[in-house]
């Protein structure tokens, strides 16, 4: 999980569970990528342990998780434990995504998260934060409103 000026920042984004929205994610890909960030779309219906999976093959700066179902406290934990078992929570970025009330971030922040954004962030936002992150994993929990 390195970060220098010859690297891109590689994202894993991913739906977890059966959540089957996603035109949120696809269009903060597209940001991503515009941002010059290396972006590997998992898709829809995805398990905890598949983005774990692909973030350690891909050796991923970042991974990030778009909820809209509310199944958020229920699958994070399950892939905040996956990423443990692969020794990366604390080593990559693990943003979370979508529908989150106010109440559900300081716990999922203390799984592990480093950042969660609500429905409604703007896209420069998240690239901002990644841009400002990627490479300090570890370093302190993050906030972002």
């Amino acid at each position: 999980m390195t970060n220098n000026p010859q690297t891109n920042i590689k994202v894993i984004l991913a739906k977890l569970g059966l959540d089957g929205h996603d035109r949120g994610v696809k269009i903060v890909a597209r940001a991503f990528r515009d941002a010059g960030m290396e972006v590997i779309y998992l898709g829809m219906r995805i398990t905890p342990d598949q983005v774990a999976q692909a973030a350690l093959q891909e050796d991923a700066d970042a991974v990030g998780i778009s909820v809209l179902s509310g199944a958020h406290m229920r699958l994070i934990p399950r892939l905040t434990q996956a990423l443990q078992d692969r020794q990366l929570l604390g080593n990559l970025l693990l943003l979370v995504g979508g529908t989150i009330p106010e109440q559900d971030v300081d716990p999922l922040k203390a799984l592990g998260v480093d950042a969660v954004f609500p429905v409604g962030t703007f896209t420069q936002e998240l690239v901002d934060f990644i841009k400002d992150n990627a490479g300090k994993a570890g370093d302190g929990r993050q906030a972002a409103e």
